[in-house]
């Protein structure tokens, strides 16, 4: 079970490297590509958008034609998408290649989520739900960094050659040992499913769960939409000292994960839930402290941002695992449809949500105050819900 886990994750891991990667390289990128930086930067919402959105159609696929060809589809799809970036010269041709990027990983990132769905349920999947989703916010912090290397020493165009070659690697790997999970009476569907979007859309439970898993997402994303102002502009930090910063809060991010899993076992998914909210209500109150409370001569100091973001992220940590396992365990002969319906919840309401918090005329700490305050309060509703939690739906036709 631990290989078919990591083999996973590896699948797991297109969408953050996609994402991260090459973020360094905006200005090279537009500058090789005689476009302004602003518009290279379109990439990245439309990544997240394409990935968002997609994920409603490869859920039917996975549950028609089985997870591994789809696993497979994806990864060539990242290969072509990979390649195409690597050597454009235009940014209509990079455009399209990011499109591309973005239908690829909505093929591995639902047949990572329902695998583990096919295989496990109840604390077993929680667990592993978090160690995928741990890995999801680990990359984000340490991917640039690489990226940034890899750039430095051959060019903007070699982290996209390295993500080509990582895709060559994985589906070589699912090959040979992904096996074939799918389960014989899962339900068929024609077409875009909208009948079953809808019924499980329409089940409280499942909602409170996965936009539970949206309000964490936001909560990153905005912390890291916000960190190279406030931290390098503001706080004065080097661009190889904000690298550090992230790495050592992605490290953080994987040793709680590493905790909660054991947490998971030992007191159950509901108190797990409660510590998602209480952490996440604790950095919100730590960051607007430090910003009414201290002397204006402390309120740059890079600290009054990472601490609280690193008590904030904990709360992500406990909140993802058990928040997914409760939204997919009664699914279990639509496993593609539901993983993809809260697989759209979490990437488009997250990035949603994130997008309108720093969009509104507030300072930068406020807005990610705000989002904490948000994440939290789902979290909260989804705790409430699972000491609710009885029965289970069999299938929705």
């Amino acid at each position: 079970m631990q290989k078919f886990t990591l083999i996973l994750l590896s699948l797991v891991l297109l969408a953050p490297l996609g994402i991260d990667l090459y973020l360094p390289t905006l200005p090279q990128i537009a500058e090789g590509l005689n476009s302004p930086v602003s518009l290279i930067q379109i990439t990245i919402p439309l990544f997240l958008l394409v990935m968002g959105i997609g994920q409603l159609i490869t859920g039917p696929l996975v549950d028609n034609f089985g997870r591994k060809p789809i696993a497979l589809i994806g990864l060539a799809l990242y290969i072509v998408g990979s390649a195409i970036a690597a050597t454009s010269t235009l940014w209509p041709v990079f455009f399209l290649a990011r499109i591309i990027q973005g239908c690829a990983v909505c093929c591995t990132a639902v047949v990572a989520f329902s695998g583990v769905r096919d295989r496990l349920s109840g604390e077993d999947a929680a667990r592993a739900y978090g160690f995928l989703n741990g890995a999801l916010n680990i990359v984000p912090a340490l991917a640039p960094l690489l990226g940034g290397i890899l750039a430095e020493a051959y060019g903007w165009r070699m982290p996209f050659w390295f993500l080509c070659g990582y895709a060559v690697v994985i589906g070589l790997i699912v090959m040979l040992w992904l096996p074939e999970t799918r389960p014989a009476d899962t339900l068929r569907v024609k077409g875009l499913p909208l009948a079953q979007y809808a019924a499980i859309a329409r089940e409280p439970r499942f909602l409170a769960f996965a936009f539970a898993n949206a309000g964490a997402l936001g909560m990153v994303l905005t912390y890291v939409s916000l960190a190279p102002h406030v931290l390098m502009t503001e706080g004065g930090l080097t661009p190889l000292q904000f690298s550090f910063a992230f790495g050592a809060n992605g490290f953080w991010i994987m040793l709680v994960s590493a905790f909660v899993n054991k947490t998971i076992r030992k007191a159950g998914r509901p108190f797990c839930l409660a510590m998602g909210f209480a952490t996440m209500l604790i950095g919100a109150i730590l960051l607007m402290m430090g910003t009414t409370l201290l002397p204006a001569a402390w309120q740059n100091h890079w600290s009054l941002y990472m601490i609280p973001v690193a008590v904030s992220v904990a709360g992500l940590a406990f909140t993802v695992g058990p928040a997914t396992s409760y939204a997919l365990e009664p699914y279990q002969q639509q496993a593609g449809v539901a993983s993809a319906l809260q697989g759209f919840i979490q990437m488009a309401c997250g990035a949603g949500g994130s997008m309108a918090i720093v969009a509104l005329p507030v300072a930068e700490k406020s807005s990610l105050a705000l989002m904490m305050l948000l994440g939290a309060a789902l979290a909260m509703t989804a705790w409430r819900c699972s000491k609710k939690m009885h029965g289970r739906v069999t299938a929705l036709k």
